[in-house]
């Protein structure tokens, strides 16, 4: 009687130690879950933080020190009063309904003003020339430095008024006006009446100046999204 007594008593045996080994091994299997599910979140978090905002994404990314181009250097040598200048803290535009009136007015005078001929047609060079219209024709970069001084005659500050060197749609070299305002990077472009937000032109945005100093370039070298029309600048308003 004993034998079989002990029989029984070691099934009981095995199927308690086998039920404890399956116990354990569900509980490692659930804690193993958990370190998982834990790990994943944050993974998800970390992506979270390193992904830049829908705020960071309207200002574009600034790098180190830069060359000048040739063409502000050159006009700086014949209008030297533009550009001995103090260095100055850099300010954004508060982009107020008022404001964003006033910039609309001023790109479009300048867009309409002006008519526009290539630099060669213009100077009888290939050689960059940097002015002001002063016989009512040129380039990309007369249009911006027109619009910046036109802009600062009516309040603006020059720290927000950047003149920026970019790749166009055709990867063409060409010369726009960024505005710093408190929503964001905002171009004014002579080929296309609309103010839009930088990441919205799809231009390839190389240098600028910096907010500081107008004779100190700084890098970009960054897409500015994919080309966008009627991108509604008002929505910023507040």
């Amino acid at each position: 009687m004993v034998l079989p007594v002990l029989r029984s008593l070691g099934v009981l045996t095995s199927s308690f130690l086998l039920g404890s080994v399956s116990l354990i091994g569900a509980t490692s299997l659930d804690v193993g879950s958990a370190s998982a599910q834990s790990t994943l979140l944050k993974q998800s978090t970390l992506l979270r933080k390193t992904q830049p905002s829908a705020d960071a994404l309207r200002f574009a990314s600034v790098g180190g020190r830069t060359s000048v181009p040739y063409g502000w250097l050159d006009f700086c040598h014949r209008r030297p009063k533009e550009c001995k200048v103090p260095a100055l803290p850099a300010t954004n535009v508060k982009l107020t309904a008022q404001n964003l009136r006033i910039l609309n007015r001023i790109n479009l005078k300048a867009n309409n003003d002006i008519k526009p001929v290539s630099n060669f047609e213009h100077w009888g060079t290939m050689v960059d020339h940097w002015d002001y219209p002063v016989d009512g024709k040129g380039d990309c970069k007369i249009y911006a430095l027109y619009k910046r001084k036109l802009l600062q005659e009516a309040g603006f500050p020059r720290q927000a008024l950047l003149m920026t060197v970019v790749h166009d749609l055709d990867n063409e070299g060409h010369t726009i006006l960024t505005v710093k305002t408190d929503k964001g990077d905002l171009v004014l472009d002579n080929l296309v009446d609309e103010i839009r937000p930088w990441n919205a032109t799809g231009y390839y945005f190389l240098k600028r100046q910096s907010q500081q100093n107008p004779n100190i370039w700084l890098s970009i070298n960054q897409r500015g999204g994919t080309p966008k029309t009627l991108t509604n600048v008002a929505k910023l308003v507040d």
